[in-house]
């Protein structure tokens, strides 16, 4: 029952922090829930999406569930991010905020480093214990990385590269809010070396400074995946 009501008052919180710090557009109604049926919208197109005519919501366009479940971690990184946002709860559209549940292996497992073009993110660990970090821009490149344990929390801010890592031994859960309704995502090994077409080895030998067989070798397993 703590851990029910740790995580209900951390969303109260996430709601808060969304109010001070979204980074998408504040709304100019009471909401405008998604919808992509062209025959039932009311001509206005907000956000990426139409809005639902009012008359028609109803409280499911609201609410999700399933967040209790863990996800699938089989994969080579060791972690699984399940997320919350506009296209699983339509009610979401405008309202700047978005929730993800991140599972982690035990012994390692990686959310590997990413960026959140469109939200800052602000997490907290639910069980386990993570080492996190982010980096800021050039020219200073900065790493500021923080051990975090049960029920700690820790902010990366928008656009900045971070990560999250599970140094314990018993599998780790953490929960984050982040501040757009869809903030994307852009992991960086994925994005640079598994690009579709591949980026020219030629720019990422003279980008990493390596030679062309350990670019070919960083980007075997990425290619794999498609």
């Amino acid at each position: 029952m703590k851990s029910v009501a740790y995580f209900a008052g951390f969303l109260v919180f996430a709601f808060v922090f969304s109010g001070a710090f979204a980074s998408d557009p504040s709304p100019l109604q009471d909401f405008c829930v998604a919808i992509n049926d062209p025959g039932l919208v009311n001509n206005a197109f907000v956000n990426g999406k139409f809005c639902k005519d009012p008359n028609l919501v109803k409280a499911e366009d609201f609410f999700s569930q399933g967040l209790d479940v863990a996800g699938n971690t089989s994969n080579p990184s060791g972690s699984n991010v399940t997320t919350v946002n506009v296209d699983k709860i339509p009610g979401l559209n405008t309202l700047g905020i978005s929730l993800v549940r991140i599972d982690y292996t035990p012994n390692g497992g990686l959310n590997p480093p990413h960026i959140h073009p469109r939200g800052t993110e602000i997490l907290t660990v639910i069980e386990g214990t993570l080492n996190v970090g982010f980096v800021t821009s050039n020219p200073n490149n900065t790493l500021f990385t923080k051990v975090l344990n049960k029920g700690d929390v820790f902010v990366f801010p928008i656009g900045l590269i971070h990560f999250q890592q599970n140094i314990g031994k018993t599998p780790a859960v953490a929960i984050a809010a982040l501040s757009s309704q869809n903030a994307g995502v852009i992991t960086i090994a994925n994005a640079v070396f598994g690009s579709k077409p591949a980026i020219s080895r030629d720019v990422l030998t003279r980008a990493f400074q390596v030679g062309a067989a350990v670019i070919k070798l960083l980007q075997a397993p990425f290619m794999k995946q498609y």
